[in-house]
């Protein structure tokens, strides 16, 4: 199957696809952290190569409602943020998620269709991850595990902290790959 993980710097998704013998690609702005496969561009550029599923993180700098008290103040980047995620919405891929936190998507243009938790993924952690679906299942619980710490949210102010926010759970990408990565 030929996998994209749009907005996806860490390769950790995509890594999961590939070990499973999936012809999996990441692809944004940022270079790979992880050698791999990918598109160092917009995601946009490469949303015509023919995939069989999506799997897209975009940037929530603009949506989530962690930083609803400056949305006042951007509200031509909030509506730049919206048209980009009903872009990827309407890429015509026949099976997509849209990943990202409590965020605006789910007044501007639908509810999430499932909000996932780390600690049901083997983390004991926690991080409200709502996910938009089309033509797939809801993605099961693999590991409940112990712990409810809040340590995304509670990430230090620093150059990198947008990072350490923003990559996926390991367990969370190997119950994507396991899960959706069927014929």
């Amino acid at each position: 199957m030929r996998v994209l993980v749009a907005c996806e710097f860490s390769g950790r998704v995509r890594d999961a696809f590939a070990r499973r013998g999936h012809d999996a690609w990441s692809c944004d702005l940022l270079p790979s952290e992880i050698p791999g496969s990918h598109y160092q561009c917009s995601v946009l550029a490469v949303l015509g190569l023919h995939w069989d599923l999506m799997i897209a993180h975009p940037p929530c700098r603009y949506l989530a409602v962690s930083g609803a008290r400056w949305f006042s103040q951007r509200v031509k980047e909030q509506m730049a943020a919206l048209d980009f995620v009903r872009a990827l919405m309407a890429s015509g891929i026949p099976r997509i998620a849209i990943e990202n936190p409590i965020s605006v998507i789910s007044s501007a243009i639908r509810k999430p269709d499932q909000i996932v938790q780390p600690w049901q993924f083997g983390h004991g952690e926690t991080k409200a991850t709502c996910l938009w679906l089309t033509g797939l299942p809801f993605l099961r619980a693999t590991q409940l595990v112990e712990g409810r710490v809040n340590r995304v949210h509670r990430e230090p102010p620093g150059l990198e902290r947008w990072k350490n926010r923003s990559r996926t759970f390991q367990g969370i990408a190997d119950a994507m790959a396991d899960q959706w990565g069927l014929p």
